[in-house]
């Protein structure tokens, strides 16, 4: 939420809607946005698997997935957010030149994605540490979470990924 937050902060011409199904989550960014005056800042408390019921088709610009769950265990690769059944699902709502954005500290959710998206759609930009890399795109290193500053405190490196479906 708070990376959503502080995209709809420098850009008060775009809505920003943060997604989870965690309401507790929820909290600390609507008491932000209601403390910063900000009001293009929306919350929708769902799972993710019914983006498609919830906006209508070409109606959304970008898509930040950030920091999720990896879900190494093969059993769970049903519930990567990567796989290709959300990217259809994410396909439905996108804008034809739509694009979805990854940033994460698993360099195995990274490079599962990259190696999804050899078959799904088109590649804009990927770094498997963006904070080493001149050419990185500022808005992937203009805003870090509190989880992302603690990994790179620990000298994690922050992967990131610009595709199109």
């Amino acid at each position: 939420m708070v990376f959503h937050f502080h995209l709809a902060q420098n850009d008060s011409e775009r809505n920003y809607l943060g997604i989870d199904i965690k309401g507790a989550r929820f909290w600390r960014g609507a008491k932000t946005a209601l403390e910063s005056g900000l009001n293009n800042v929306g919350f929708l408390r769902t799972q993710i698997e019914l983006i498609s019921s919830c906006f209508a088709v070409n109606e959304v610009d970008e898509i930040w997935i950030t920091f999720p769950d990896p879900q190494i265990k093969y059993k769970r690769t049903k519930h990567r957010l990567t796989n290709p059944e959300f990217l259809n699902n994410y396909k439905k709502v996108l804008k034809p030149e739509g694009i979805i954005h990854l940033k994460t500290d698993s360099e195995f959710l990274f490079g599962y994605t990259l190696g999804i998206m050899e078959n799904q759609g088109e590649i804009l930009y990927s770094h498997h540490n963006i904070y080493n890399n001149s050419n990185a795109p500022q808005v992937a290193i203009a805003i870090q979470t509190f989880y992302e500053q603690q990994f790179l405190d620990q000298g994690k490196a922050i992967t990131y990924m610009q595709f199109k479906l």
